[in-house]
């Protein structure tokens, strides 16, 4: 079911906000001279428009040490060796080009090629985003920047990140990859990207990257509690009934916790099964307190409260509106 996100807490949404601010200034300190690409892409990476080359070719100083931007045609043009279209070439390839050429005036003529700048190389970025789709990465970023790129985390994102790399880049550079022969994999801790705890999981992301961030499991508290909403859960976390009604910083005045109940999806389906909790007697230790699912709504009624009121709340957690999302 769609998790609902209209409303984060404020301590989640300051944070994130000044990490990506700092985040950005630093970015913007240091990107007035970009840097060459690390040398694990330069056998496999097919040139594209707008990327930036460096070629260095000995005895010809028309050339050399000198940078050059493709075209949006994928063309480059060199004195001496005129119009090349360098789109979809590796380096390689285009190096074994220019020296073909050159052979016309040079004997074994020695020419290297290098990336200077990576632009609209497309990275994916899946799930619990702002603005989830592809990405260009113009330029060479890390995890932070694209996250960023990508509108940064929503509220109901889950405790981890997922980076699914092509091998023709090389492993992921993080303890956690493994390979499989096509692919390197790694899994981050979303609290430790967020508060920037583990500044070297902050990786270079790669065209092709996919980066999967999975939507919380959550339970739900309505009704008359102090605070309502999602309570998102921790990894390998489960919550009792209890434990939520202390989260949502407990009982209304007019509550009826006698009257209580589990509302749980039944399996393979979108309907929902009422279990009753006499959340009166767990308060006073006389009853048994009920263990919670994700998804799971606690609803806490009043003695007014109608049944169709509580269909409406249903409804709005089916929707995604108007409920809170609260990260611990």
């Amino acid at each position: 079911m769609p998790h609902p996100i209209d409303e984060i807490s404020e301590d989640h949404f300051l944070m994130t906000l000044a990490l990506f601010l700092a985040l950005g200034m630093l970015f913007q300190a240091g990107s007035t001279q970009p840097s060459p690409v690390l040398p694990d892409a330069e056998g496999t990476y097919a040139l594209g428009p707008d990327d930036q080359i460096i070629v260095r070719a000995v005895d010809v100083e028309e050339i050399d040490n000198k940078p050059v931007r493709i075209a949006m045609s994928g063309n480059i043009d060199l004195p001496l060796v005129g119009r090349i279209h360098a789109g979809g070439l590796t380096l390689d390839q285009l190096k074994a080009e220019i020296e073909s050429r050159l052979n016309k005036f040079l004997n074994q003529p020695e020419v290297s090629v290098s990336v200077m700048e990576m632009r609209s190389q497309p990275v994916s970025v899946l799930g619990a985003v702002q603005t989830p789709g592809i990405h260009q990465l113009q330029g060479q970023k890390t995890l932070f920047e694209v996250l960023s790129l990508a509108g940064g985390l929503r509220s109901d994102a889950g405790n981890t990140v997922k980076i699914t790399r092509k091998m023709e880049w090389g492993r992921i550079p993080l303890p956690s990859a493994v390979d499989n022969g096509q692919f390197s994999v790694a899994t981050l801790s979303v609290k430790g990207i967020m508060t920037a705890a583990r500044p070297e999981e902050n990786i270079t992301i790669r065209p092709y990257d996919v980066i999967s961030v999975p939507t919380a499991d959550i339970i739900y508290v309505i009704g008359a509690v102090h605070k309502s909403g999602g309570f998102v859960l921790g990894e390998n976390e489960s919550l009792s009934a209890l434990q939520v009604l202390s989260l949502a910083e407990g009982l209304e005045r007019a509550a009826a916790p006698e009257n209580a109940k589990v509302m749980r999806l039944i399996e393979n389906s979108s309907n929902r099964s009422e279990i009753p909790v006499d959340l009166k007697r767990v308060l006073a230790g006389k009853g048994t307190d009920l263990p919670l699912k994700a998804d799971d709504i606690l609803f806490i009624p009043t003695s007014a409260t109608k049944n169709a009121a509580l269909r409406s709340l249903e409804a709005a957690i089916q929707i995604g509106t108007g409920v809170a999302i609260y990260h611990r």
